[in-house]
């Protein structure tokens, strides 16, 4: 398949390279700026689908616009939330019949607000992969699975489109026929570390302490009743956040996952993203729903 990463992001990047490596083709989208991209990516991820680490110069193929007689099979856009309506505006002067996945860590399905392309011409997914780009190198973690979203009880055309497309290059897709329930709880999971973040300055001050991870267990706890005052149910994590100690959870998730060294906690370690809008965002609608959140007001 032909493939249109927008930007040059950290998610889009490895699966853009995964899906290359599989053999699709696939270019990257990026805005003309004083000092142009490099015309390869230093690539050091941990490839969870055949567990190895990666180092490898990957030449990446940019484009600035998009000619007039090309079409792609799949627009991928990875964007902050707070920008998935500018991205959807770049896009759709040229997006034809492409589908358009909208793949990130959203609050609630993004094509809810979203008026400039027909509804059904996208696809939402849930990406599992992080890390950070510094300069022109990659440091991240690539899973071996990821969630798409399906709007009836099977998947349309264009849905089952993106899952042949990653199944492809050996991703596990997982169909999430409540897309709206799985978004909310990742997303106030990743508000409840974004909260921590903001606390104590950096991704990698939450993980290198056993404080840091209760502290960001307690706030996911907290934000439970957001998603109740919602209509949400918690997910299977956030209950068992919500039954076992802070200090314990925060404990084996120090010995395991979030280990200094591993791959996990590498790729938390060098994210750099701008924190904040999770947290206002959800801070905000809790006070209109009554919520109290006073762990949340008190970083803010």
């Amino acid at each position: 398949m032909k493939v249109l990463i927008l930007g040059r992001g950290v998610i889009g990047s490895q699966y853009g390279w995964a899906l290359e490596q599989a053999g699709h083709r696939v270019d990257f989208l990026v805005r003309e700026k004083a000092s142009p991209y490099a015309d390869t990516l230093e690539l050091h991820t941990y490839d969870g689908r055949k567990k190895t680490k990666v180092a490898e110069t990957w030449p990446i193929h940019l484009l600035y616009e998009i000619p007039a007689n090309v079409e792609y099979d799949v627009i991928l856009i990875s964007v902050n939330p707070e920008q998935v309506a500018s991205a959807v505006e770049r896009v759709a002067a040229f997006a034809k019949d492409s589908t358009i996945l909208l793949m990130g860590n959203f609050g609630g399905n993004p094509v809810d607000s979203l008026t400039l392309l027909p509804r059904d011409q996208f696809v939402v997914g849930f990406p599992s992969a992080g890390g950070g780009i510094t300069g022109n190198v990659l440091h991240g973690i690539l899973y071996g699975s990821l969630q798409i979203g399906i709007a009836g009880e099977q998947p349309s055309l264009r849905e089952e489109t993106v899952r042949k497309l990653f199944a492809s290059a050996g991703f596990k897709v997982r169909i999430q026929k409540d897309i709206e329930s799985w978004l909310w709880n990742h997303y106030v999971l990743n508000a409840a570390m974004e909260t921590e973040v903001l606390r104590r300055g950096s991704f990698e001050a939450v993980v290198s302490s056993r404080d840091g991870l209760s502290d960001m267990l307690r706030n996911a706890k907290e934000m439970t009743g957001f998603l109740k005052a919602k209509g949400i149910q918690p997910d299977m994590a956030l209950k068992a956040m919500g039954l076992l100690p802070p200090t314990l959870m925060a404990a084996l998730m120090k010995r395991t996952m979030y280990k200094e060294g591993t791959p996990a906690y590498e790729a938390v370690a060098y994210n750099r993203y701008a924190v904040g809008h999770s947290v206002r965002e959800i801070y905000n609608e809790a006070r209109a729903l009554g919520v109290s959140l006073p762990r949340v007001e008190a970083v803010l």
